[in-house]
């Protein structure tokens, strides 16, 4: 009898262990992702998002037609860096040393090595990860002293294949910003041979060291070219793949080639614009020729709003608003800065022509790929992403994020929940009027609070009819610094609250919540 009843308890063993087996996700059954990231691209640049817009992009809005797309998307912050680093680590960069602007040309990595990554965890899943186009998240560069800049014959120590990426073709950071050289996986492709600058309105950027091999005008296409082959390359592979491809464009230099000079009837940013949208479609076409459509999700949004360099003056002029109805611009606290484009396409999992009105952040990526793919994030992972899987899937009611926090380039907070919005600056944050210092001299408020359900364009300061709101979302804001989180879960640590700038935070984080 003793033996039967161990004969029937192994055999009872070996069915749950084989159907638990059978039930866990081979990585073959794990979709393809297709991260495009354009650089300063205005919410209203893209026709599927603001329907007065004079620029047309029939790509972008084909995935919009086929997607969703969501109006209350944000991200990480109103410049490159930082959304960067929240879009691959599903963090908020001010937990990091980088408490305002962006990395530099020399500046050592800002992801610590030890940092789970959305590259590394989709590794652990079985994927294959490249990431191509723009990093300007730092790199290992080994420096020669005397000149005071990268000895460019050295292999760097750092960058994206120290993160999880098994392959990387990048440009530094910005196509304005030195050096200007291709860097495939470890090592510069072709050693600068000369120094090169540009001084026209919208062309410009700054003097530096230029690889041999590098030609601005041709920096867009060519990366293109690069992302295309990549994904041939890996189409007929049996396991998934993650590319992440940061756009250079439309930033600055906005250097449309001449196909595409005229071709928006605005200005040459306009004419970029619509060079981003065939790069897209290019992108789109390659995923298509090789019939991995449908278990590929694809998504589209830009690190932050439209840059002032786009000339907003000119594009009103012809009846074009970079920033639709928001205030603001690349850089700064209000709407304009932060609200970008986001466009996701999953055949077979989001319904065609969808549009969703819930609040996410560009940090949620990380979150959302984990709940996909069954990975168990641990408490000091992707403290700031929640998983967007139930907003795709339509069951909003389970969906986690109920506020989101924005930063300024000048190092400025906003915290936003439900349809109330508390900017804690006196005026902009960034370049937009009033600056930092026209808002001290005008004698602006500290706090802004705005109810963007009836002022979307952030108008109206009501702080001083709802002072229960502004202490709330104060707190709230506390909270989710001082926990080093934004989800659930235990503290985290993070770089000391000391760091920031004088007047940014500091006060924001004493007992009675008054500025110092």
């Amino acid at each position: 009898m003793l033996f039967s009843i161990r004969k029937i308890t192994l055999f009872l063993i070996v069915i749950i262990f084989s159907w638990s087996c059978s039930h866990e996700k081979a990585p073959g059954d794990n979709p393809n992702l297709v991260y495009i990231l354009a650089d300063d691209l205005g919410y209203g640049d893209i026709s599927s998002c603001n329907p007065d817009s004079k620029i047309i992009t029939p790509n972008i809005d084909m995935i919009a037609s086929e997607g969703m797309m969501f109006t209350d998307a944000h991200s990480g912050s109103a410049v490159c860096t930082p959304t960067r680093y929240g879009i691959l680590t599903g963090r908020y960069s001010w937990r990091t040393r980088l408490k305002q602007g962006v990395t530099w040309s020399w500046d050592r990595p800002l992801i610590d090595s030890s940092r789970l990554t959305i590259a590394s965890m989709l590794k652990e899943k079985g994927y294959s990860t490249a990431c191509i186009g723009k990093w300007h998240l730092g790199l290992g560069w080994l420096m020669d002293e005397e000149k005071g800049k990268a000895d460019f014959s050295q292999a760097l120590t750092a960058g994206p294949n120290d993160h999880g990426f098994d392959y990387s073709f990048i440009i530094p950071a910005s196509l304005d910003i030195p050096p200007y050289v291709y860097i495939e996986n470890h090592h510069i492709t072709s050693q600068p041979d000369r120094i090169t600058s540009d001084t026209s309105k919208f062309g410009w950027w700054r003097e530096g060291d230029t690889g041999a091999d590098f030609v601005h005008e041709k920096v867009l296409p060519y990366l293109t070219d690069k992302a295309v082959e990549w994904i041939n390359s890996q189409a007929k592979k049996d396991k998934p793949f993650f590319l992440y491809f940061p756009l250079p464009a439309p930033h600055t230099p906005i250097l449309p080639t001449a196909e595409f000079k005229g071709v928006s009837r605005t200005n040459p940013y306009g004419d970029f614009v619509v060079m981003v949208d065939h790069m897209v479609g290019r992108v789109m076409e390659a995923v298509k020729l090789n019939q991995i459509e449908d278990n590929t999700i694809i998504i589209f949004t830009s690190d932050n709003g439209c840059s002032p360099e786009a000339d907003f003056e000119q594009l009103l002029g012809f009846g074009h608003s970079p920033g639709f109805i928001y205030r603001g611009h690349k850089a700064d606290i209000f709407e304009g800065g932060h609200r970008v484009p986001f466009i996701m396409k999953w055949a077979g999992h989001i319904n065609a022509g969808e549009t969703s009105n819930n609040i996410v952040s560009l940090n949620d990526i990380m979150a959302t790929m984990a709940d996909i793919t069954d990975y168990k994030l641990t408490a000091n992972t992707a403290e700031d992403s929640y998983s967007m899987l139930p907003v795709l899937t339509g069951q909003h009611e389970k969906y986690g994020r109920e506020s989101v926090i924005h930063h300024s380039v000048n190092g400025y907070f906003a915290i936003r929940k439900g349809k109330w919005k508390l900017n804690v600056c006196a005026g902009s944050g960034g370049w937009s009027h009033p600056t930092e210092s026209e808002a001290e001299k005008m004698g602006l408020p500290w706090f802004q609070l705005y109810d963007l359900d009836n002022d979307p364009g952030e108008r109206n300061n009501i702080a001083a009819d709802y002072p229960e709101i502004v202490n709330e979302l104060k707190g709230l804001l506390k909270i989710h610094i001082l926990e080093g989180r934004s989800t659930p879960g235990s503290v985290q640590e993070f770089t000391p609250a000391e760091n920031w700038p004088e007047n940014k935070l500091k006060y924001e984080l004493t007992s009675d919540n008054k500025k110092e």
